[in-house]
């Protein structure tokens, strides 16, 4: 079954691991646990949503190259509810 998501790897060293995420509209990255803290750089701008292990929600607004960044132990799954484009963004995580 598609999720409409696709995560390629770029680079992993005992460092890090960078990884390039596309959401299709209407597609999704499963629920996942972040194991690391991580820095995630958006390549568009646009709107993403982050559903919670609780069920909460999170409206993310992206601005092309505004980084964030968030702390291990996170849980959800993000969601392209767009009709327009693919969210795109770049994952960073500090494996150590």
């Amino acid at each position: 079954m598609s999720t409409g998501s696709q995560g390629d790897v770029q680079l992993e060293t005992e460092l890090f691991r960078v990884t390039k995420w596309t959401i299709e509209p209407g597609g999704a990255i499963p629920e996942h646990e972040h194991e690391y803290p991580y820095v995630v750089v958006p390549l568009v701008t646009g709107t993403m949503y982050v559903v919670n292990a609780d069920g909460s929600e999170i409206e993310a607004n992206l601005e092309f190259g505004v980084s964030y960044t968030r702390p291990a132990g996170a849980v959800h799954r993000v969601e392209n509810r767009g009709s327009e484009g693919d969210i795109v963004f770049v994952e960073t995580e500090r494996l150590s």
